[in-house]
């Protein structure tokens, strides 16, 4: 094309402007029939997901707003100037119908940007302008953060309603084509559907088109900074049990680890929302922190079976049946010496020698009334009183003092007997607690 067409091209464009819009009025419904709707279709495409902000229920989103409509005051023959099919003007020049998001969440209310608008002969007008929305979303945490969220997208006209404007989804779902993936969601899909409501306020229906934005959370991160160290301190709670009772670090073991767990309760929180549903995860804290609760107060009851002193009673015969006997050999809980598979007969050989001179004799006891038989009574240092009651006491003292050894090691025993069956049972307990989190999750 010459330099000389393309200039009768721009002044046909003007001539075109300037008698389209010499009697035009952007304030009235562009209809030949005022008693007729107007049909305007309606179709947006995502961009962008900025944030959801799941505390506040807010959902930030990058939109492509397309809105398409006929003017028919705006047609001319694009014969009578130089063949000129369409134009790009300025929106603000046309009349627009008011559609907008109907649950924006903004505090500043903006609208669409303003952008141009495509005019073509037959009056066709297609407005394309992008927008940063605010939007409500009502978010469920319940499964947090293996959960999925659904958004809703109300577009509609605020003050025409459906006998005026006719708004139509332009597709049954909106357009993910140029998406940009978002590193916390991965978006399943946006149907769209038109709705027909007739509100409270007035008895004409109002149409509006929803679209439904299907999110599902990317549980990486959370799997990676929450869950996984949340696991792995629970597994340290049972470990508990099995430190030596004179360690002196038992019970600041339970409570480190108990105020761990705080900490990573206090991270969830602040990002939840305040609402009566508590997030998975939630649950799995609660839950630990429960156990280990218990688990500490476990562990100061059996400190205190472990430092009975010797002014103890001794064990009740339940508990040396039941504890020493059945709970020890399924433990594997044996003293130096035994055998964990057979402790019993090791029991009984260690029995029989300290039987076989008497739980209360001294060496020599024996030996002294041998000797008391072939002694001379002028001669024997055995007759004299006093010294009978000196070796009377000592040897009571010496038994005494075998009795309160017995007694005390006895519990001793039953303490870790105890301590090894309930870091067992706590095992399990965060090992099924952790495959229940996991499969509500899935």
């Amino acid at each position: 094309v010459s330099p000389g067409c393309r200039g009768a091209q721009g002044r046909f464009a003007y001539k075109l402007l300037h008698d389209l819009f010499a009697n035009y009025s952007s304030a009235l419904r562009p209809v030949e029939d005022t008693d007729r709707a107007l049909n305007v279709t309606l179709q947006v495409t995502l961009s962008q997901i900025i944030d959801m902000d799941e505390r506040n229920q807010v959902l930030t989103s990058y939109l492509w707003v397309r809105q398409t409509w006929l003017d028919a005051h705006l047609t001319w023959d694009k014969d009578g100037y130089g063949g000129i099919d369409s134009i790009r003007i300025p929106s603000s020049y046309v009349w627009r119908p008011d559609i907008i998001l109907y649950n924006n969440a903004d505090e500043h209310f903006g609208g669409s940007m303003e952008t141009n608008v495509v005019l073509r002969s037959d009056g066709h007008i297609m407005w394309d302008s992008p927008a940063i929305t605010k939007s409500s979303c009502k978010v469920d945490v319940s499964y947090f953060p293996f959960d999925g969220q659904q958004c809703r997208l109300t577009f509609g006209s605020w003050t025409y309603n459906g006998n005026q404007i006719d708004l139509r989804n332009q597709l049954d779902t909106g357009d993910l084509t140029d998406f940009v993936e978002n590193v916390e969601w991965e978006v399943l899909g946006m149907p769209a559907t038109r709705n027909v409501i007739t509100y409270g306020c007035c008895s004409e229906p109002y149409p509006d088109v929803t679209y439904t934005l299907l999110l599902r959370r990317r549980a990486s991160f959370y799997i990676f900074n929450l869950l996984l160290p949340c696991i792995m301190v629970s597994f340290l709670a049972p470990l508990g049990f099995y430190l030596p009772a004179d360690s002196g670090e038992k019970v600041s073991l339970g409570v480190t680890v108990l105020l761990a767990l705080t900490v990573f309760q206090l991270l969830v929180a602040e990002s939840m929302p305040p609402s009566e549903s508590v997030p998975l995860i939630g649950k799995y804290y609660i839950a630990t922190m429960t156990m280990i609760t218990a688990s500490t107060a476990l562990t100061i009851f059996i400190m205190n079976v472990h430092h009975c002193g010797p002014g103890a009673r001794p064990v009740p015969p339940w508990a040396r049946r039941l504890i020493l006997h059945h709970m020890a050999r399924l433990c594997c809980v044996y003293e130096v010496g035994e055998s964990c598979k057979s402790p019993q007969r090791a029991l009984g050989r260690r029995a029989g020698v300290g039987d076989a001179g008497g739980p209360g004799e001294s060496p020599g006891e024996g030996q002294v009334g041998t000797e008391v038989g072939g002694c001379p009574w002028d001669h024997c240092l055995c007759h004299h009183d006093a010294l009978l009651r000196n070796v009377g006491y000592i040897a009571g003292c010496f038994r005494r003092h075998r009795a309160n050894q017995r007694r005390t090691g006895e519990w001793k025993k039953v303490a870790k007997v105890m301590d090894r069956f309930f870091m067992w049972v706590f095992f399990l307990m965060v090992f099924l607690m952790s495959v229940l989190v996991l499969g509500n999750a899935a």
